[in-house]
Protein backbone atom coordinates (compact mmCIF):
# COMPACT_ATOMS: atom_id res chain seq x y z
CA UNK A 1 0.00 0.00 0.00
CA UNK A 2 1.09 3.77 -1.19
CA UNK A 3 1.56 5.95 1.75
CA UNK A 4 0.96 9.65 1.19
CA UNK A 5 1.98 12.78 3.39
CA UNK A 6 -0.49 14.51 5.31
CA UNK A 7 -0.38 17.42 3.01
CA UNK A 8 -1.39 15.33 -0.20
CA UNK A 9 -3.76 13.63 1.65
CA UNK A 10 -5.69 16.69 3.06
CA UNK A 11 -5.21 18.38 -0.80
CA UNK A 12 -7.29 15.53 -1.91
CA UNK A 13 -9.98 15.31 0.63
CA UNK A 14 -10.28 19.22 -0.28
CA UNK A 15 -10.79 18.27 -3.81
CA UNK A 16 -13.50 15.58 -2.70
CA UNK A 17 -15.38 18.14 -0.46
CA UNK A 18 -15.36 20.64 -2.87
CA UNK A 19 -16.43 18.81 -5.74
CA UNK A 20 -16.50 14.87 -5.49
CA UNK A 21 -16.73 14.02 -9.43
CA UNK A 22 -16.32 17.74 -10.78
CA UNK A 23 -13.37 20.20 -11.63
CA UNK A 24 -12.00 22.20 -8.78
CA UNK A 25 -9.54 25.61 -9.85
CA UNK A 26 -7.13 26.56 -8.20
CA UNK A 27 -8.07 29.39 -6.05
CA UNK A 28 -10.72 27.44 -5.02
CA UNK A 29 -8.66 24.84 -3.24
CA UNK A 30 -6.26 27.61 -1.88
CA UNK A 31 -9.34 29.40 -0.51
CA UNK A 32 -10.36 25.83 0.83
CA UNK A 33 -7.11 25.34 2.44
CA UNK A 34 -5.70 28.56 3.33
CA UNK A 35 -2.83 29.16 1.28
CA UNK A 36 -1.33 30.58 -2.12
CA UNK A 37 -2.12 29.89 -5.65
CA UNK A 38 1.59 28.67 -6.13
CA UNK A 39 1.51 26.17 -3.28
CA UNK A 40 -1.37 25.04 -5.15
CA UNK A 41 0.12 24.37 -7.88
CA UNK A 42 2.85 22.63 -6.62
CA UNK A 43 1.17 20.43 -5.00
CA UNK A 44 -1.49 19.61 -8.52
CA UNK A 45 1.76 18.87 -10.22
CA UNK A 46 2.99 16.47 -7.36
CA UNK A 47 -0.17 14.89 -7.37
CA UNK A 48 -0.75 14.44 -10.95
CA UNK A 49 2.61 13.14 -11.18
CA UNK A 50 1.07 9.70 -8.91
CA UNK A 51 -1.94 10.13 -10.97
CA UNK A 52 -4.16 11.45 -8.10
CA UNK A 53 -5.26 14.13 -10.12
CA UNK A 54 -6.23 15.04 -14.20
CA UNK A 55 -5.34 18.58 -15.34
CA UNK A 56 -7.90 20.15 -17.75
CA UNK A 57 -6.35 23.51 -19.31
CA UNK A 58 -8.10 26.84 -18.20
CA UNK A 59 -10.13 24.93 -16.02
CA UNK A 60 -8.76 23.32 -12.84
CA UNK A 61 -8.41 19.55 -11.30
CA UNK A 62 -10.52 16.58 -10.58
CA UNK A 63 -9.57 13.40 -9.15
CA UNK A 64 -8.60 9.98 -11.25
CA UNK A 65 -10.22 6.99 -9.99
CA UNK A 66 -7.23 6.24 -7.63
CA UNK A 67 -7.38 9.33 -6.34
CA UNK A 68 -11.24 9.36 -5.62
CA UNK A 69 -10.83 6.15 -3.92
CA UNK A 70 -8.17 7.49 -1.85
CA UNK A 71 -10.19 10.48 -1.14
CA UNK A 72 -12.95 8.06 0.33
CA UNK A 73 -10.46 5.85 2.47
CA UNK A 74 -9.49 9.49 4.21
CA UNK A 75 -12.93 10.18 4.54
CA UNK A 76 -13.51 6.51 6.04
CA UNK A 77 -10.92 7.20 8.46
CA UNK A 78 -12.08 10.58 9.71
CA UNK A 79 -15.75 9.86 10.08
CA UNK A 80 -15.02 6.39 11.80
CA UNK A 81 -12.75 8.10 14.30
CA UNK A 82 -15.35 10.84 14.93
CA UNK A 83 -17.94 8.06 15.71
CA UNK A 84 -15.35 6.76 18.30
CA UNK A 85 -14.67 10.03 19.74
CA UNK A 86 -18.32 10.87 20.73
CA UNK A 87 -19.66 7.51 21.06
CA UNK A 88 -17.11 5.98 23.29
CA UNK A 89 -14.88 8.77 24.97
CA UNK A 90 -18.18 11.07 25.07
CA UNK A 91 -16.27 14.06 23.06
CA UNK A 92 -18.61 16.54 22.45
CA UNK A 93 -19.95 16.26 18.63
CA UNK A 94 -18.15 20.07 18.29
CA UNK A 95 -15.05 18.56 19.40
CA UNK A 96 -14.46 15.71 17.20
CA UNK A 97 -13.38 17.17 14.34
CA UNK A 98 -10.97 18.84 14.93
CA UNK A 99 -9.01 15.30 16.69
CA UNK A 100 -10.33 13.46 13.85
CA UNK A 101 -8.63 15.51 11.65
CA UNK A 102 -5.26 14.39 13.07
CA UNK A 103 -6.27 10.65 13.58
CA UNK A 104 -7.71 10.01 9.76
CA UNK A 105 -3.77 10.01 8.66
CA UNK A 106 -3.30 6.51 10.17
CA UNK A 107 -3.60 4.87 7.35
CA UNK A 108 -3.50 1.20 7.99
CA UNK A 109 -6.18 -0.45 6.77
CA UNK A 110 -6.48 -3.21 9.37
CA UNK A 111 -6.52 -0.86 12.30
CA UNK A 112 -9.70 1.43 10.32
CA UNK A 113 -11.49 -2.57 9.68
CA UNK A 114 -10.76 -3.66 13.24
CA UNK A 115 -12.05 0.22 14.66
CA UNK A 116 -15.25 -0.58 12.16
CA UNK A 117 -15.96 -4.01 13.53
CA UNK A 118 -15.47 -2.79 17.01
CA UNK A 119 -18.06 0.31 16.61
CA UNK A 120 -20.54 -1.96 14.96
CA UNK A 121 -20.14 -0.84 11.41
CA UNK A 122 -21.82 2.45 12.06
CA UNK A 123 -23.43 4.19 8.82
CA UNK A 124 -23.25 7.70 10.14
CA UNK A 125 -20.78 9.97 12.00
CA UNK A 126 -21.59 11.89 14.79
CA UNK A 127 -23.19 14.85 12.24
CA UNK A 128 -24.96 12.48 10.28
CA UNK A 129 -22.68 12.09 7.05
CA UNK A 130 -22.48 8.54 5.87
CA UNK A 131 -19.05 6.33 6.75
CA UNK A 132 -18.15 4.85 3.06
CA UNK A 133 -17.29 1.17 3.66
CA UNK A 134 -14.41 -1.08 3.32
CA UNK A 135 -14.84 -0.88 -0.06
CA UNK A 136 -15.55 2.92 -0.61
CA UNK A 137 -19.42 2.60 -0.97
CA UNK A 138 -21.59 5.44 0.62
CA UNK A 139 -24.92 4.46 1.54
CA UNK A 140 -27.01 7.63 0.69
CA UNK A 141 -29.86 8.46 2.68
CA UNK A 142 -33.57 10.08 1.79
CA UNK A 143 -33.27 13.21 3.97
CA UNK A 144 -35.75 16.23 3.95
CA UNK A 145 -34.70 19.35 4.97
CA UNK A 146 -36.49 20.96 8.36
CA UNK A 147 -38.12 23.57 6.01
CA UNK A 148 -40.04 20.92 4.20
CA UNK A 149 -41.58 18.98 6.77
CA UNK A 150 -45.24 19.45 7.13
CA UNK A 151 -46.47 20.56 10.54
CA UNK A 152 -47.54 18.30 13.34
CA UNK A 153 -45.24 15.42 11.54
CA UNK A 154 -42.54 13.80 14.03
CA UNK A 155 -39.19 13.35 12.22
CA UNK A 156 -35.42 12.49 13.23
CA UNK A 157 -32.78 14.52 13.19
CA UNK A 158 -30.32 12.79 10.53
CA UNK A 159 -27.74 15.31 8.98
CA UNK A 160 -26.51 18.86 9.71
CA UNK A 161 -25.19 20.47 6.97
CA UNK A 162 -23.45 23.32 8.98
CA UNK A 163 -20.90 21.84 10.80
CA UNK A 164 -18.95 24.70 12.31
CA UNK A 165 -18.24 25.06 15.67
CA UNK A 166 -20.84 28.11 15.93
CA UNK A 167 -23.60 25.89 14.41
CA UNK A 168 -22.87 22.77 16.61
CA UNK A 169 -23.28 24.88 19.90
CA UNK A 170 -26.40 26.92 19.37
CA UNK A 171 -27.83 22.94 18.57
CA UNK A 172 -26.65 21.81 21.55
CA UNK A 173 -27.80 24.53 23.24
CA UNK A 174 -31.11 23.87 21.44
CA UNK A 175 -30.66 20.36 22.61
CA UNK A 176 -30.92 19.08 19.37
CA UNK A 177 -28.67 16.28 17.92
CA UNK A 178 -28.30 13.53 15.44
CA UNK A 179 -31.15 11.31 15.97
CA UNK A 180 -33.43 13.64 18.10
CA UNK A 181 -37.30 12.97 17.53
CA UNK A 182 -38.44 16.69 16.55
CA UNK A 183 -41.79 18.29 15.25
CA UNK A 184 -42.66 21.73 13.44
CA UNK A 185 -45.68 23.22 15.30
CA UNK A 186 -45.82 26.35 13.19
CA UNK A 187 -44.14 27.70 10.36
CA UNK A 188 -43.55 32.08 10.18
CA UNK A 189 -43.88 33.47 6.63
CA UNK A 190 -42.52 36.80 7.88
CA UNK A 191 -39.01 35.46 8.74
CA UNK A 192 -38.60 31.72 7.87
CA UNK A 193 -38.84 30.78 11.96
CA UNK A 194 -40.72 28.34 13.33
CA UNK A 195 -41.70 27.13 16.28
CA UNK A 196 -40.66 22.99 17.26
CA UNK A 197 -41.19 20.47 19.54
CA UNK A 198 -38.49 18.55 20.71
CA UNK A 199 -39.89 14.57 22.39
CA UNK A 200 -42.01 16.02 25.05
CA UNK A 201 -40.47 18.92 26.12
CA UNK A 202 -42.72 22.29 25.42
CA UNK A 203 -42.27 23.84 22.22
CA UNK A 204 -39.22 26.70 21.01
CA UNK A 205 -38.99 28.53 18.47
CA UNK A 206 -35.89 28.46 15.73
CA UNK A 207 -35.01 30.94 13.17
CA UNK A 208 -35.08 29.89 9.78
CA UNK A 209 -31.25 29.95 9.25
CA UNK A 210 -30.67 27.43 11.88
CA UNK A 211 -33.82 25.09 10.42
CA UNK A 212 -32.21 25.29 6.84
CA UNK A 213 -29.37 23.48 7.76
CA UNK A 214 -31.33 20.93 9.55
CA UNK A 215 -32.05 17.51 7.91
CA UNK A 216 -34.37 14.99 9.25
CA UNK A 217 -35.14 11.73 8.26
CA UNK A 218 -39.28 11.55 7.57
CA UNK A 219 -41.32 8.26 6.52
CA UNK A 220 -44.65 9.89 4.74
Amino acid sequence: MINYSTSEENYIKAIYHLQPDGIVTTNELAGELKTRAASVTGMMKKLRSKKLVHYESYKGFRLTPDGRRLALMIVRRHRLWEYFLAEKLKFSWDEVHVVAEEMEHVSSKKLIDKLDEFLGFPRTDPHGDPIPDANGKIEVSRNICLTELPPNKTAIVAYVSDQSIGMLELLGHKKISIGTPIEVKKKFSYDQSMEIRIRQQAATTISGELAKNIFVRYDD
